[in-house]
């Protein structure tokens, strides 16, 4: 089986969220099973590598209207069994990933996957594209006859823009640009591309193919996810989880776990390095967006502090991390804004919950995380967060309200009280497993059943 996976972002190379985190293991896994498995993906001007380049040629393409023809380099890096592609254009080579002209950028880049292939002589029996920045090249591949999966990682983000503009990007033919394809309320829509033109849909976790068949959770596209529920071409396969680098025996940035009574150690340490009081500590590593509902938790701040210290890291929006910010004075609340993947780690570690009272959640892997360190998940009851937190685990909400978070956390509170209950909960947690291979399997009867 030959395998060409197509995304934005790939760790460690890249990355900024979720995303990056399964393409840095899902191909690897792949490729251990026995598929022939390449990753295609922009070489940024901040990419964290250093790929040899392999191929520069003019792709006439990229010609759109009075646009010039633009010059493309490629680079490799091939390692674990896994050969990584990187696509060099002038729009890529600036820092960071993603910037408002990025439905222009993701355009130029899916027009230029195939003919790239083709000429490294990469050849694949299925093209599996993920998220909007790769809709276009499912649409060009299947137009290639080729076979197809896209992945919806987050349906929340879909690459619209302006049809009439976009039109000349994307060198499709005409008729894929009405209403039965790309077009959506009159802009272009990168991620009804992938949908359209995929042979088999997936989402990252089964709730969550189910939610995005209604009004709630559709983003406007739930009639089309309908129809292909109807056809069987929509499924969900739950994310693992990397559990190498997510592992608290071995994890050098916590090494005091590794000790017989490591937790006790990291959640010391962890107090220690905020000057926290004795209450057991609620952890949140997070983007600072309304889909994670950080919103609700900064509303139920003034009760959780009666019971609980809270340490937040994460960044995105000014809002949210301005009122974090603000919270942050009071004895019993830290704030750090951004990425820190090191204080991440302490915190997974250290907290005696981690609160993801999130409003919609494709699959997230926090929760995974939390539990393999012996840390309780208090959960809203949406996507993948059903499907990963047993209710004799974690602690589970229905409504999107700070009241209803508060009230689980109560709920914790209480079981906390209760140390051998609490430690019962700890060690079924700290048990599970949510390694890549199940789903890798997943991946591959998948693509087998496409070539049936």
């Amino acid at each position: 089986m030959r395998v060409v996976h197509v995304a934005a972002e790939v760790f460690p190379f890249s990355r900024s969220g979720g995303l990056g985190d399964v393409l840095g293991v899902l191909p690897e896994v792949l490729a251990a099973q026995g598929a022939q498995t390449t990753v295609v993906s922009p070489w940024y001007g901040s990419l964290a590598g250093q790929p040899t380049e392999v191929w520069r040629s003019v792709v006439p393409e990229l010609r759109a209207g009075p646009a010039p023809i633009f010059e493309v380099r490629v680079g490799e890096i091939v390692q674990n069994g896994v050969q990584y592609l990187f696509i060099g254009l002038p729009e890529f080579d600036r820092p960071g990933l993603y910037f408002d002209d990025d439905v222009h950028r993701f355009c130029l880049f899916g027009r230029t996957v195939l003919p790239m292939l083709r000429q490294l002589g990469v050849a694949a029996d299925v093209v599996h594209g993920h998220d909007w920045q790769a809709g276009l090249v499912v649409a060009y591949a299947h137009l290639a006859g080729l076979k197809t999966v896209f992945s919806v990682h987050n349906l929340q983000y879909q690459g619209r823009w302006n049809l009439e503009e976009a039109a000349r990007w994307t060198g499709l033919p005409q008729w894929t640009l009405g209403p039965d394809a790309l077009e959506f309320h009159g802009d272009l829509n990168l991620m009804k591309a992938g949908l359209t033109f995929a042979d088999a849909v997936t989402t990252v976790s089964p709730t969550y193919a189910q939610e995005i068949t209604t009004p709630e959770y559709g983003e406007g596209l739930q009639g089309l996810l309908v129809r292909l529920t109807i056809e069987g071409r929509l499924s969900g396969i739950l994310n693992g989880l990397d559990q190498e680098r997510w592992d608290p025996r071995t994890d050098p940035d916590v090494p005091q776990f590794g000790d017989p009574a490591g937790k006790a150690a990291a959640t010391a340490l962890l107090r220690g390095e905020f000057g926290l009081d004795d209450a057991p500590i609620l952890g949140v590593v997070s983007r600072l967006a309304d889909q994670k509902g950080i919103d609700l938790l900064i509303e139920a701040l003034p009760e959780l502090i009666l019971h609980w210290n809270v340490v937040v890291l994460g960044g995105g929006d000014p809002l949210l991390s301005a009122a974090l910010s603000g919270w942050a004075q009071h004895p019993r609340v830290a704030y750090v804004g951004g990425l820190n993947e090191p204080l991440a780690h302490r915190i997974y570690a250290g907290a005696d919950i981690f609160a993801m009272p999130s409003r919609f959640e494709p699959c997230g892997l926090s929760q995974m995380i939390s539990m393999r360190y012996g840390t309780l998940p208090v959960v809203r009851l949406t996507g993948g967060l059903v499907d990963t937190v047993p209710a004799d685990i974690g602690f589970r909400f229905t409504d999107a309200t700070p009241q209803a978070l508060s009230a689980a956390c109560a709920e914790a509170q209480a079981e906390y009280d209760r140390p051998e209950a609490w430690q019962a909960r700890m060690e079924r947690g700290m048990a599970l497993d949510f390694g890549w291979q199940g789903p890798a399997a997943q991946y591959l009867a998948l693509y087998g059943r496409l070539g049936r």
